[in-house]
């Protein structure tokens, strides 16, 4: 069974003018239609480092749960984040950026993988008396830009470390677009092959017409849950300046189907929500 997760919340979060909270609600209310397994809507972080996220709350007072079986998911990015997010009986999931690359987690979190990972221990202790679960996104999981140590070995270590805090959702991200299918289908069959009681996401961003040959690739591999956004709108604001796109959800459940996978999304209100994506992000 195919995982899809809708992330509205990178899609907006690198913008640099203020989306409207009652625009953006309407935008997630309308992918609440659509069927998709989780939509990832928002975050708690610091409103000086994501400005575009300071409003979570408030959309989350304003969707429409109540018919749509998708799950919500929320980033945040530290403990008191998770706290805050942990008031919500609403949010299903919390998701906790922990980087392979020292660089980056002291520029995405302020704070050193040694300090994360103690951080994704206590975020797993919190989810387990609210009764909620964590997902863990394994950032510059395909390669490093900043010349820190990177390996295939070195992402199965980051595994085995979070399989031991009794992580069951890991997403393998490629934060800057460099991964290649190859190395995409490796890292899954060994990592589904070790762990075979973790999901295992991909969180890819990509150029639109690299996206099939990536899904097709972490097919091959055994991984049936991607992360993605309607047209392929965001990217990290925390990574290299020029932003590398989501990717494309229409293109993914494009090349999902073709591969034969039957995904249950109502076709009709995806193509409201692509309309819809045109008047947020344009």
């Amino acid at each position: 069974m195919i995982q899809l997760i809708e992330c509205p919340r990178d899609a907006m979060q690198g913008l640099p003018d203020f989306i409207d909270t009652a625009i953006k609600a309407a935008y997630i209310n309308q992918l609440l239609e659509v069927g998709f397994h989780t939509i990832d809507f928002g975050s708690f972080v610091s409103p000086k480092a994501i400005p575009q996220m300071r409003d979570t709350a408030e959309v989350l007072e304003m969707l429409d749960l109540h018919k749509s079986k998708s799950k919500l998911l929320a980033i945040v990015a530290n403990v008191r984040g998770a706290e805050d997010a942990l008031q919500f009986e609403e949010i299903d999931y919390l998701g906790f950026p922990l980087s392979i690359s020292e660089t980056f987690q002291r520029r995405n979190t302020n704070a050193s993988i040694e300090q994360a990972l103690e951080t994704v221990e206590t975020i797993q202790n919190l989810c387990e008396v609210k009764g909620k679960e964590q997902v863990v996104y394994l950032s510059m999981g395909f390669g490093n830009p900043y010349g820190d140590p990177y390996s295939p070995e070195l992402v199965a270590e980051f595994v085995q470390k979070l399989d031991e805090l009794e992580i069951k959702i890991i997403s393998l991200s490629d934060t800057i677009g460099v991964a290649e299918p190859s190395l995409i289908t490796e890292l899954f069959k060994v990592q589904v092959e070790a762990f075979p009681h973790i999901t295992f996401g991909a969180h890819l961003h990509s150029r639109k017409d690299q996206i099939e040959e990536k899904v097709i690739a972490g097919l091959k591999g055994g991984c049936r849950r991607f992360d993605g956004a309607l047209q392929g709108f965001g990217g990290c604001p925390m990574a290299k300046d020029e932003l590398v796109g989501n990717m494309a959800t229409e293109k993914m459940i494009e090349t999902l189907e073709k591969e034969g996978f039957e995904l249950n999304l109502d076709k009709s209100e995806l193509r409201e929500a692509m309309k819809l994506s045109n008047s947020v992000f344009f």
